[in-house]
């Protein structure tokens, strides 16, 4: 307990970051403790799982961190939104992104980065799509006070709920005694506790691809055929961001990403409110969810924050099959429909974006779009990179991501 007291008051982060796709939240200090050091304390994990489905740390009651990131749903799962993004506590606050996956992310970088090789200058790590949180924990605290998300007025209603909880004594046990007698280290706790849950218990590695590359079985034709073509840099590509490696015997050196930014140019969602705004973007790591990130000095003279606007942060793919919705903006409903994106955006423009070149950026980003890795350099004359056929065999595979519950 005095270790894990101890680390709490090493570190002081002044911003408190939203998770489900809302705004920035208001600025409060926090001392947080990685997590990583306490994966093995249960009593943390198992504290931070209590908390990560309480439905009464919520303005007004209801919401859970569950509601965003349900178990059946791969971690995802938008509240109920039927619409791409997620619904906060109050059914008219409406976010403008698509909640990420909370599973796995003990695979994700902490704190995003600019990383330059080749003479190419790429961002790298941090949490959200955008990379706006440095740790798991700072992720999962800035719900609690998004009013679009939680909506709680502050993070002392927020303490004040979990010290009249069931589970105080617990949240004392772990934490000590006079925890509440401090509400910045007390919040901070709450997100120490969650991420202890989340990176303890949200990543088993017990997929049917799992069990494939520990060689306890063996993949149906049609799975195999999509992984092949998964993995083939002539057809779908897929695994050149979304690293594999099926034959090492290990499953953790499959990530399923390599938690890179992209801007795919995928289509605008009409159906987030805020998109009905035609002077709307949701510019990624340009914002508007977060401060303009800070380049290195290092980077090459030519290489400004605006050749990162537009991009967001890949996601791994791990548990992908069972999710409600895909992308930043929540667009696509299906795997079917986002592989068919990747295959015919060059081939097919206008059935994606109408008229337009892309119908979701400004003219002046549009020269940020990946067009130089297959499938995306694929000449629009020569058709689709797959079939009908390819794509489903690749949907086939991707649902050997998916977790046994």
């Amino acid at each position: 307990m005095k270790l894990i007291l101890n680390l709490i008051a090493c570190l002081s982060v002044s911003v408190l970051i939203s998770a489900c796709g809302g705004q920035i939240d208001n600025p409060s200090k926090s001392n947080v403790l990685s997590a990583n050091s306490q994966n093995g304390s249960e009593g943390l994990a198992e504290l931070g799982k209590i908390i990560f489905n309480d439905i009464n740390l919520s303005e007004p009651r209801g919401t859970a961190c569950a509601n965003c990131h349900q178990d059946k749903l791969g971690f995802a799962g938008n509240n109920g939104g039927k619409n791409g993004v997620a619904i906060g506590s109050l059914a008219t606050s409406v976010g403008s992104r698509n909640a990420m996956t909370n599973s796995y992310l003990g695979l994700i970088p902490s704190r995003l980065s600019f990383v330059t090789a080749n003479n190419e200058t790429e961002a790298v790590g941090g949490f959200f799509w955008d990379g706006r949180a440095d740790t798991p924990e700072l992720q999962a605290l800035g719900p609690l006070l998004n009013p679009l998300e939680m909506n709680n007025q502050n993070s002392q209603s927020v303490v004040a709920q979990i010290a009249s909880s069931s589970y105080s004594n617990l949240f004392q046990q772990v934490f000590g005694s006079q925890i509440f007698s401090d509400t910045d280290k007390a919040f901070s706790a709450i997100g120490v506790a969650i991420a202890a849950f989340e990176l303890s218990r949200l990543q088993p590695y017990n997929s049917k691809y799992d069990a494939m590359v520990r060689k306890e079985l063996s993949f149906n034709q049609t799975e195999t055929f999509g992984m092949n073509l998964f993995m083939d840099p002539l057809k779908g590509n897929c695994a050149a961001c979304h690293l594999m490696n099926p034959t090492s015997g290990n499953p953790k050196d499959s990530p399923f990403s390599e938690f890179t930014y992209y801007a795919s140019g995928i289509p605008r969602n009409t159906a987030i409110p805020k998109s009905t705004d035609p002077t709307f973007y949701d510019l990624g790591l340009c914002g508007p969810d977060r401060a303009l990130p800070t380049l290195p000095l290092d980077v090459a003279p030519n290489i400004t924050i605006e050749n990162f606007c537009g991009k967001f942060r890949m996601p791994s793919l791990r548990n992908v099959a069972d999710r409600p919705a895909y992308m930043h903006n929540g667009i696509f409903k299906d795997l079917e429909t986002v592989v068919r994106f990747y295959s015919t955006r060059n081939s097919n423009p206008h059935f994606w974006y109408g008229q337009s070149v892309s119908n979701d950026l400004p003219l002046k980003y549009l020269k940020n779009i990946e067009v130089a890795k297959a499938p995306f350099n694929r000449p629009s004359a020569a058709g689709p990179a797959l079939s009908e056929d390819e794509i489903n065999a690749i949907v086939a595979f991707l649902k050997t991501l998916s977790d046994r519950q």
